[in-house]
């Protein structure tokens, strides 16, 4: 590639190589860098362009710019070029030559040559997380006689009531959809991460509901929707059942202030145009698909705008009770929540913070031994300028949403705070290439808005990430990921057996499996190699995929015997219950224990590489919620847990 392309490329933080799986390097082509930079705002079209380009930054590097926010660490000072004028975040002005050490945490103003900038002072570290265990849930696949098709907030807080000696409950993503329909199944590509999604609510947990007279109660419970002939999740009718109850106790709702949160508001002028225009806020009528026109001013407001902002503050109530009930028990983590890598670019985020995105950009993944052809998420993806120009806000405005209802939040793919793999438009996943970001700022707001709310972070870190993610995190008292598929001695065992309790990482979150992995049940029988089989999911032959899979499996058999943990006649459910006690044994700050593990379910959630060929997202749990709280095999691995340090109880 041309030297000075490089140079531009590397000025931008776009990748023109990077390691493939086999730990290659990869040469990322001339069109790909040149297209990318061109969703950054950046002409590298010819090579004059690209020397103008390169002689822009060479004068802000002359001229000692500042960038738009500047990120320091707390203790930490910094050089500036000129005199200038701190406005903490409390109002105090201070007159300043340089960036000193002691200035609080928080985000301030710094205005100095004539720029004036974001200064966010981060914590170097987060508190010490505790030593506990808990649920992992997904919450949609927990039913009740109360719930209508799926689990609801009012199944979690029933949940949280009867947990066992739990210090946490893990939820799956609960970010929000856009109120039309069909409503997709993937808890992972949703509408917006800011706010909540309302096929969650318990309707008959709402104060309209119980104001409500007995015909309106009966005309409501008459809504609820009957089980599916597949047995499967039907999220349509679930919107469709709730939405058409919630208007019916609309009326006694009382009055909803629309100037209280005006990003609220413009979340939920965002429902009402998609409820007229459709789902995808392209294909509107061009007046309407950006949040700033008189059209849009015009449409902020009204009943249906008011209707919407009300369900977001159901939700808010109702995640507060789960709350509530989590620190009536005891609970030193509570409720974390999961956060998604990214947001459908045709939903809610997408256009009201389209000016943040990069227009047309998918996330993904370069090609892998398991996707030759690479991976297209269909994700929308922060532009790293675009943040640093705005001071970050939207980021910090995402995180404090969440952090409102969040003792944690695990963040998927923890990596994409350093890189993700941008897929420019018209491009196949394949051609796509890395894009960086400064994980400076990216994880130290982070760890201010979580030290902020008295949470902690977990990290995805699974798969092949750089060291220094892993590194970061733990100088950072940030948990790693640990899961027991993967979690082998590559290093001194030629056979990569599974690697001893003892040896597990401290700083992580240790877990049997995922929910893109088999289940308990599933791997001791090879339900993984059956259905990808019957799907044609299969990287290779069956029959090796079966011996592979019987040898993973006799070397944790091996493990699990060695730590005298089974014998030779031990059942199946026996040796689920050896695994959690297992993860007990382990050093790791915190370990999970997955319902699907406990229940013997031989069904994974999502089977990754799969849309419609696998019900992803749609399974819900064999037992309902009145039979999981009485079933002895919780109460038996639940003993096993907490037998390690600080459970609820």
């Amino acid at each position: 590639m041309d030297a000075e392309l490089t140079a531009l490329a590397d000025a931008h933080g776009v990748a023109t190589w990077y390691k493939d799986w086999h730990r290659e390097r990869r040469d990322v082509s001339p069109e790909s860098v040149i297209g990318v930079l061109s969703l950054l705002g950046v002409d590298a079209r010819t090579p004059g362009s690209v020397a103008g380009e390169l002689a822009t930054i060479r004068t802000a590097r002359e001229q000692k710019r500042l960038p738009g926010t500047v990120v320091v660490r707390a203790g930490a000072s910094r050089a500036l070029a000129a005199p200038g004028t701190l406005t903490l975040e409390d109002g105090t002005e201070r007159e300043v030559t340089g960036i000193p050490a002691d200035l609080p945490l928080g985000w301030h103003r710094l205005s100095t040559g004539g720029q004036d900038v974001t200064l966010v002072v981060v914590p170097t570290e987060l508190p010490e997380p505790p030593e506990t265990w808990g649920w992992m849930l997904q919450l949609y696949a927990l039913h009740s006689a109360a719930s209508w098709g799926m689990g609801d907030l009012g199944d979690l807080r029933t949940f949280v009531e009867h947990g066992h000696g739990a210090g946490l409950v893990l939820l799956n993503p609960l970010h929000a959809i856009t109120p039309t329909l069909p409503v997709p199944s993937s808890p992972y590509s949703p509408s917006s991460r800011r706010f909540a999604n309302p096929l969650y609510l318990r309707v008959a947990d709402t104060d309209a509901y119980r104001r409500a007279d007995p015909p309106l109660r009966a005309q409501v419970d008459a809504l609820k929707p009957k089980p599916t002939a597949d047995g499967l999740i039907d999220y349509t009718a679930v919107w469709q059942a709730k939405r058409a109850a919630l208007e019916l106790l609309w009326p006694l709702a009382g009055e909803v202030d629309l100037d209280a949160d005006p990003g609220l508001t413009d979340f939920a002028t965002f429902c009402v145009l998609a409820e007229k225009h459709g789902a995808d806020w392209h294909r509107w009528p061009a007046e309407f698909r950006r949040p700033g026109t008189p059209e849009v001013a015009a449409a902020r407001g009204g009943d249906r705008v008011a209707f919407h902002v009300w369900l977001q503050r159901l939700l808010n109530q109702q995640l507060d009770a789960a709350n509530e009930a989590a620190l009536a028990q005891g609970m030193p983590l509570g409720i974390v929540h999961d956060l998604a890598v990214g947001i459908d670019p045709s939903g809610a985020d997408g256009w009201l913070l389209q000016d943040v995105l990069a227009s047309g950009v998918h996330v993904g993944a370069p090609p892998d031994a398991f996707n030759q052809l690479g991976q297209d998420w269909g994700l929308a993806a922060w532009r790293p300028d675009r943040l640093i120009e705005t001071g970050y806000a939207a980021y910090r405005d995402m995180l404090r949403r969440i952090f409102r209802h969040a003792g944690g939040l695990r963040v998927d793919h923890i990596a994409g705070l350093w890189r993700l793999w941008w897929v420019p438009p018209g491009m196949g996943a394949a051609e796509g290439t890395y894009v960086f970001y400064d994980p400076e700022a990216m994880l130290g707001i982070l760890a201010l808005e979580a030290q902020r709310a008295g949470a902690v972070v977990i990290g995805e870190d699974l798969g092949t990430v750089q060291p220094v993610v892993t590194e970061t995190l733990e100088r950072m008292n940030m948990l790693g990921s640990a899961v027991l598929w993967f979690t082998r001695d590559y290093q001194d065992d030629p056979d990569e057996g599974y690697l001893p309790a003892s040896r597990y990482p401290r700083n992580a979150l240790a877990t049997i499996s995922t929910h893109d992995l088999p289940t308990a049940a599933g791997f001791l029988v090879g339900e993984q190699v059956r259905v990808r089989a019957e799907l044609g999911q299969l990287a290779g032959p069956v029959e090796a995929e079966s011996a592979y899979a019987d040898k993973d499996r006799a070397q944790l058999l091996a493990r699990l015997t060695e730590d005298g943990l089974i014998t030779a006649a031990s059942t199946p459910e026996e040796i689920v219950t050896a695994m959690h006690a297992f993860l007990a044994g382990t050093p790791s700050r915190l370990v999970t224990a997955s319902l699907y593990d406990v229940l013997g379910e031989l069904d994974q959630p999502n089977l990754p590489g799969t849309t419609d060929q696998y019900p992803n997202w749609r399974m819900p749990l064999k037992e309902d919620l009145e039979q999981i709280l009485v079933d002895p095999r919780l109460a038996r691995v639940a003993k096993v847990l907490n037998a390690r340090k600080g459970g609820s109880r």
